[in-house]
């Protein structure tokens, strides 16, 4: 049983590790992009909400985060928050 707590926790470690929520891949984020293109760069973001036509989705928590508004499943605006 041990073991297995340890490799979930090298896992887990493993993977906060390598977050796609980095300056780097916000820098790649353009204007005009797709909704998918966007996610294939930073993954699936954790809320998205959706008003006439005008997808507004959010990456990330309270301590860091890339914000990511969408017209016609475009990228219209972005902005970041923390990003190192």
């Amino acid at each position: 049983m041990r073991a297995k707590t340890v490799l979930a926790m090298g896992l887990l470690l493993m993977l906060l590790g390598c977050s796609k929520l980095t300056l780097e891949n916000y820098n790649k984020i353009e204007p005009g992009m797709d909704y998918d293109e966007v996610t294939r760069l930073i993954g699936n973001p954790e809320k998205c909400d959706d008003v006439i036509g005008v997808r507004n989705c959010v990456w990330g928590d309270g301590k860091r985060s890339i914000n990511v508004t969408f017209a016609g499943g475009k990228v219209l605006l972005f902005s970041s928050s923390n990003l190192k």
